[in-house]
């Protein structure tokens, strides 16, 4: 039988083993409701503005994308959950000082508001939809309350998508003892990456050449401050405590240095900017390429910054005691 010495009882690999037990559910979540509340921030600007002849798709088609996209982001973190039957338990209480709970209460408000956009410019947008609705008792009367409502609710809407898109950022930092994650720029960084994306799913889908130009320059500004706020991410690390500057260190020459620059930032952000600001002074068309490495960039943000999260801890057991005084300890 072998003894051993337990010093303390945190940060200890026998006691606060290192967390690595989120898998691919979670990046798709956090990726599919920024998605989602990029999509609902730019139908109801699209409403609110008056837009419907400039920008018809997001106007007319782009709000029932917003449904789907979260329906998948929420099928995906059900999976997740180690006790599926007991998920009810997020809405027997509020805790206000939980983002999870925040959260949880967030999708409640968001999903009515979401079909009511959704709904109001079905009959506009998906005519051959709406007219299977219109059969069923009290579709016709739905539709026509969702058209009357389309103002308030885009009112409404631009709000809780902020807090959604927010959120999704806001969960990871929560994690104070995870250093990576220990920072107030995940929210904005990602519901900036959210925009990004709905940006670039709009430039896929859309048709005019005056809405085509709209996205592409808002996509050009977003993954700027994108870029902006992942300078000041690396910036914020480096210059904060021992083990934060340990942590940054896993992107500056340690194990996901290759996997950051150039699976993220360079095809994610690089490269698609480069190419809509080409786009722009009509050198070329690349739309439909940069969107999808925008989309692709929106993704690999999210896998990595949990995979990163879950694998830094801010003490370090090899490091936290003199091996002197540990053996002299154990003798």
């Amino acid at each position: 039988m072998v003894e051993e010495l337990l010093v303390t009882a945190r940060h200890n690999y026998k006691v606060d083993p290192s967390l690595a037990i989120w898998s691919w559910e979670i990046p798709v979540y956090l990726f599919l409701g920024g998605l989602t509340a990029g999509i609902m921030c730019f139908a109801a600007y699209a409403v609110l503005r008056g837009k419907s002849a400039e920008l018809p798709f997001t106007h007319d088609r782009f709000p029932l994308w917003a449904p789907v996209a979260l329906s998948v982001g929420m099928t995906a973190l059900f999976l997740d959950l180690e006790h599926k039957l007991y998920v009810f338990r997020f809405y027997t209480s509020f805790e206000p000082a939980s983002p999870m709970s925040w959260g949880a209460w967030i999708l409640v408000l968001v999903y009515p508001l979401m079909l009511l956009q959704t709904f109001s410019v079905l009959r506009r947008g998906y005519p051959a939809l709406a007219g299977w609705i219109e059969k069923l008792p009290f579709g016709s009367a739905a539709l026509d309350i969702s058209e009357d409502l389309r103002r308030p609710v885009a009112a409404l809407v631009i709000p809780l998508a902020v807090g959604l898109g927010i959120y999704t950022g806001v969960l990871l930092s929560a994690f104070s003892a995870r250093p990576f994650w220990n920072t107030g720029l995940l929210g904005p960084l990602f519901l900036v990456s959210g925009l990004s994306t709905a940006a670039a799913l709009a430039l896929i889908g859309s048709r005019l050449d005056c809405e085509k130009h709209f996205f592409t320059r808002a996509d050009i500004t977003l993954i700027g401050i994108e870029l902006t706020f992942i300078a000041m991410l690396v910036i914020n690390l480096s210059t904060g405590a021992a083990q934060q500057l340990e942590t940054v260190n896993m992107v500056l020459g340690g194990d996901y240095t290759v996997p950051f620059w150039l699976w993220f930032v360079l095809p994610g952000l690089l490269i698609p900017i480069v190419m809509e600001i080409f786009e722009m002074r009509g050198l070329c068309r690349f739309s439909l390429l940069a969107s999808l490495l925008v989309l692709y960039g929106g993704f690999m943000l999210r896998y990595l910054m949990v995979e990163m999260g879950q694998v830094s801890t801010w003490t370090d057991y090899a490091v936290q005691f003199d091996p002197q005084l540990l053996m002299r300890l154990t003798q």
